[in-house]
């Protein structure tokens, strides 16, 4: 998996974007169009509105490839998942810090959200990168 990451800022918040993490539900850009703008470069304009409806858009987004860059946010986390979310035709959506253990033994950290293939057609596994759209994938 890639560790790239585009950061977006405004001065009062910065936006994070984690490509790989993205599982394109749309959420950003139906909900926040001023700011999300995918058919532009750059496409994210954190100028687009005032900081909390981009904080609390960005909050929204289920895969947590959409981040803020706040101090709490960079704490390992040590606790289990709050909650997962079983989404229509699509992936698991884990809410709250989880740690992944990946089979070459490499972890990662997730603190807010993220998504979890569970379709068998991610690129990214065990993270879902929407490519349940493009099989078909009912469940």
């Amino acid at each position: 998996m890639s560790d790239k990451e585009h950061t977006y800022t405004n001065g009062e918040v910065t936006i994070v974007w984690k490509p790989a993490l993205c599982t394109h539900s749309r959420r950003c850009w139906t909900g926040l169009p001023e700011v999300f703008k995918p058919g532009e470069r750059p496409w994210i304009r954190p100028d687009g509105a005032d900081t909390a409806r981009i904080a609390a858009q960005v909050r929204n987004c289920p895969s947590g490839a959409l981040s803020l860059r706040e101090p709490a946010a960079e704490a390992v986390p040590d606790g289990p998942a709050n909650r997962i979310e079983v989404s229509t035709d699509g992936p698991l959506l884990v809410h709250g810090p989880v740690t992944v253990t990946l089979p070459d033994g490499r972890i990662e950290h997730r603190t807010g959200r993220c998504a979890l293939c569970r379709c068998g057609h991610s690129a990214n596994k065990p993270w879902c990168d929407g490519a349940h759209r493009t099989h078909g994938f009912r469940g």
